[in-house]
C-alpha cells in the first residue's frame, strides 16, 4: 500500500484524480482515506497454501471481485489502473482490460510475486524495484521502489526536533517493521536495556511492545530502565525517526528504500522466512552499495548487536561513508517516474479514443 500511495501523491501533484481500491477490512484499509484519496473496498482474502474450504472461499471472492471492480472503474471513470501487487491486483487488472483500460503494474520487492506473475501479461508497463531475471524489454522498467513525500522531506534537523533530541546526541533507531521483529526486539533489550551510552529509540511493534517493556523491566531489576531508552509500539512519523538517527537497526523489507532515500547507515536483519528470501536480497542491495551491514537473524543476539553497533558508532568516518553509499543507491524519483508512466498511458488511451471516434465520423467527413 505504501508504494502505491507514494505514486498516488505524485499523480495528485500532477493534477490527476486518484482513487484507491483495497480489500475491505484488511491491513492498509483506511490509509488512502487518511491521505485524502477516495477509497473503495472489495472483499478479498489470500490463498491458503493448503487446499481446503479457505482456498475455495478465496477463489470465490476473487471471481466475484472482477464484476465489483468493473463497477468501481465505471463509477470512477478510470482512464488507467495502477496495481501494486497483492491479491487485489489480478482481479482489478483483469477488470481494466475488460474495459479496455491500460494497466501499469508495480513490483516493489526483489522478486516477482504470484499476483504480479498473473498481472504481467495484462500490464502495458511494469515498474520494478530491482532488475529481475527474465524480465526485459520495453514492458519492464527498473524505477526503484517509490517512497512517500514525507520520506523525501525528512531531515536530521526536523527529525531531532520532532523527538526532542539534541543536535550532538548519538541516536540509534531500532525498528522491526509495522508488526515488530522478536529477534531484534530481544537483542536490543538485552544489548542496551540497562544503561545505554547513547539514546535508543526502539519501535517494537504494537503487538510486542508490552513484552519488550517487561524484558527491560526485568533487566533493570525493578529500578526502571534508563530514560535514554525510549520504547514505542508504533510511530506515525517513522521517516522523522530515521532522519534523527545516526544508525538504524532494521528488518530489510521495503524500508531499505526509505533508509537509502534519507541516507542513513544501517544494520539490516533480514526476516529469514520472507517469500523467496527477498529481505536478504534487499539487504544485499544496500550492503553492496556500501550503505549497510547485514546481520543474519540467527546471529542477532544482544552481545553481537552491542558489539556491532559499538564498532560502527566508534568509526564516524565509516558511518559517513555508509550514509553516502545509501544516498547514492537511492531512487528518490521513483514515484514521479511511475506517475509519468501512468499519465502517458492515460494520454495514449485518449488519443486512441479520438481515433475511434474519427473512424465513426459521418460520410461527409465532418469532424465531431
Amino acid at each position: 500500500m505504501v508504494p502505491a500511495l507514494a505514486v498516488a501523491e505524485a499523480l495528485r501533484a500532477h493534477g490527476a484524480e486518484v482513487s484507491v481500491v483495497t480489500p475491505g477490512g484488511r491491513a492498509g484499509a483506511g490509509l488512502a482515506g487518511a491521505a485524502g484519496f477516495p477509497e473503495d473496498h472489495i472483499p478479498l482474502r489470500g490463498l491458503d497454501r493448503r487446499p481446503g474450504l479457505g482456498t475455495v472461499r478465496a477463489v470465490a471472492l476473487a471471481l466475484a471481485a472482477v464484476p465489483r471492480a468493473l463497477r468501481i472503474l465505471r463509477r470512477r471513470r478510470a482512464d488507467v489502473v495502477l496495481t501494486a501487487g497483492g491479491y487485489m491486483a489480478a482481479p482489478v487488472a483483469l477488470a481494466a482490460r475488460l474495459r479496455r483500460r491500460r494497466v501499469v503494474a508495480m513490483e516493489a520487492d526483489s522478486h516477482l510475486g504470484l499476483a504480479n506473475r498473473l498481472v504481467a501479461p495484462l500490464a502495458h508497463r511494469m515498474a520494478l524495484a530491482h532488475p529481475l531475471p527474465g524480465r526485459r524489454g520495453r514492458r519492464y522498467v527498473v524505477t526503484g521502489r517509490p517512497v512517500r513525500r514525507a520520506v523525501l522531506e525528512a531531515t536530521r534537523t526536523s527529525g531531532r526536533r520532532a523527538f526532542g533530541v539534541q543536535p550532538d546526541e548519538t541516536v540509534v533507531l531500532v525498528v522491526g517493521g509495522s508488526q515488530g521483529a522478536r529477534s531484534i526486539n530481544h537483542a536490543a533489550a538485552d544489548a542496551f536495556g540497562v544503561a545505554p551510552p547513547f539514546t535508543v529509540l526502539h519501535v517494537a511493534g504494537p503487538r510486542q511492545v508490552d513484552e519488550v517493556r517487561a524484558l527491560l523491566a526485568a533487566r533493570a531489576d525493578g529500578a526502571g530502565f534508563s530514560p535514554r531508552y525510549r520504547l514505542e509500539g508504533f510511530l506515525d512519523n517513522l521517516p522523522e525517526a530515521v532522519a534523527a538517527a545516526d544508525l538504524v537497526v532494521s528488518r530489510s523489507g521495503g524500508s531499505v528504500f526509505e533508509l537509502a532515500a534519507i541516507g542513513r547507515p544501517s544494520i539490516l536483519v533480514p526476516y529469514p522466512h520472507a517469500t523467496a528470501d527477498h529481505q536478504t536480497l534487499n539487504a544485499r542491495w544496500l550492503v553492496e552499495a556500501g550503505g549497510a551491514v547485514l546481520l543474519p537473524d540467527a546471529e542477532c543476539t544482544g552481545p553481537r548487536l552491542r558489539e556491532l553497533v559499538g564498532a560502527l558508532l566508534s568509526d564516524r568516518r565509516r558511518l559517513a561513508a555508509m550514509a553516502d553509499g545509501a544516498r547514492l543507491a537511492a531512487r528518490p524519483e521513483a514515484a514521479d517516474e511511475i506517475a509519468g508512466m501512468v499519465l502517458e498511458a492515460a494520454r495514449r488511451r485518449r488519443r486512441a479514443g479520438r481515433l475511434r471516434r474519427g473512424r465513426r465520423a459521418p460520410a461527409d467527413g465532418a469532424v465531431r
